[in-house]
């Protein structure tokens, strides 16, 4: 353990010991968040198969990296690259027949292919915790590039390496989004679609192809954030795919259309939900003792009652 010579009160250590859990949390609900958000400006369907698409993610990536021996940056990697390839095979398959239907529809239709991947791979993934590990001590896959295992101790403060890669990781893929979908000529023809999809074909825009390639960012966030979950939570189970499903009040705080909302809502539950575990068995012990799994719905209930479309989501009016 890297320990710094930092003396703090007991209150802020266990303050920020619960930021610096809250902060982890945040930035795997985000990318989960993210994934939802794309998939909705695009298609106007939510998306409830990104557990699905978590699990599957997390599992190539611990079969590859450790079963396989392939490394754990060639396993990560290519296991990315196969969720968002089942991602946009889903939607092809799948999804691109519902254009048209009732979204309603095509929302059930993700559920029951969230309920058929998740239950091929739990039988894969069986009872046991599966590995997914830590980068080499040589670092990025060679020599020079160091990657440090102990955590660190800043007066008292634990801080695990991983967690600072996985706020900075998520940054960056925020980051890299936003100048996708402000910049890039698909990035605008995805903006395009999510506004009117009928207007965006007459101006020969390939809204199946961004239907796809919706489909595959989503995919790609949901591995990321099932890696990033499974090195969290020492290990990879069935039990991960709930993470997918607490990102879902992330995205209904911030607004089912707003990548911006996306974040602002997963900081809002993953600390929400870090500062229940700390202090509620202390101030309010008669909640029960995991109340803090149902603080990210029981703050989404709260947002709804306030701002029906989240904190940031686009207000629909309806002219008469």
């Amino acid at each position: 353990m890297i320990e710094l010579a930092v003396t703090l009160p007991q209150s802020l250590t266990r303050f920020l010991q619960a930021t610096v859990e809250g902060l982890s949390l945040a930035a795997i609900y985000a990318l989960l968040a993210l994934g939802f958000v794309i998939i909705y400006k695009s298609t106007q369907v939510l998306n409830f198969a990104q557990p699905a698409l978590l699990i599957f993610g997390a599992y190539m990536a611990s079969y590859l990296s450790i079963t396989w021996g392939w490394g754990f940056w060639i396993g990560v990697l290519v296991a990315i690259a196969l969720t968002a390839g089942l991602g946009a095979g889903l939607e092809r398959v799948a999804m691109r027949p519902m254009v048209g239907k009732p979204v309603f529809a095509a929302a059930i239709l993700t559920l029951g292919l969230d309920i058929g991947i998740r239950v091929f791979v739990n039988d894969l993934i069986g009872v046991n915790v599966r590995a997914i590990g830590d980068p080499p001590e040589g670092g990025f896959g060679a020599p020079g590039l160091p990657w440090p295992q102990l955590p660190w101790n800043w007066g008292g403060v634990i801080i695990q390496p991983r967690s600072v890669v996985m706020v900075i990781t998520t940054g960056v893929l925020v980051m890299a989004l936003l100048y996708f979908f402000r910049r890039s000529r698909f990035g605008l023809a995805m903006r395009a679609t999510a506004i009117d999809q009928e207007v965006a074909l007459a101006q020969g825009i390939n809204v199946g192809g961004v239907f796809s390639m919706a489909w595959i960012l989503g995919g790609a966030m949901a591995a990321v954030a099932g890696v990033f979950g499974a090195t969290a939570f020492a290990g990879l189970s069935a039990s991960n795919a709930i993470a997918a499903l607490k990102a879902l009040p992330a995205v209904v705080v911030g607004g089912l259309d707003s990548i911006n909302g996306a974040v602002v809502g997963a900081l809002i539950i993953g600390l929400a939900e870090a500062y229940t575990a700390t202090y509620q068995a202390q101030y309010a012990p008669w909640l029960g003792s995991n109340f803090s799994q149902v603080v990210p719905y029981v703050v989404m209930l709260l947002v709804l009652l306030v701002r029906p479309y989240g904190l940031f989501g686009t207000e629909e009016v309806e002219r008469v």
